[in-house]
């Protein structure tokens, strides 16, 4: 596989009641979770984007406070990875990115995400 297929992406993950499974190193019983509606996940997720597009903090803070994800002690950085190796949309999204440019909301199993290409 050639490095063009590659990606490298750091996302911040907020899981609802829809999501997969309901559990996180956030919230490990799963309650809050399971209390959160994908409307409210969304909405969170926004001023999120917003609060990073406008400077007023970086992508790598607000993922290590606000992700579900375990990347999220790294910042949110989820490595490299090539086509497959995610869920579609996820994947998908990620692709359609230039380096450095953040997603909108993208739904998978999991939650819902944004995306930030690095790589």
């Amino acid at each position: 596989m050639s490095s063009s297929e590659k990606v490298r992406a750091s996302h911040i993950l907020i899981k609802h009641q829809g999501s997969r499974r309901k559990s996180s190193w956030k919230d490990p019983d799963g309650r809050a979770i399971s209390a959160t509606t994908r409307e409210e996940a969304v909405s969170q997720l926004q001023a999120l984007r917003r609060d990073i597009l406008s400077g007023d903090a970086s992508f790598k803070d607000l993922a290590s406070q606000h992700s579900h994800c375990s990347s999220a002690k790294r910042g949110g950085d989820l490595g490299s990875f090539g086509r497959g190796q995610m869920q579609k949309p996820f994947e998908e999204a990620t692709f359609a990115l230039k380096i450095g440019e953040i997603s909108d909301i993208v739904d998978t199993d999991s939650g819902v995400h944004i995306i930030m290409r690095t790589g």
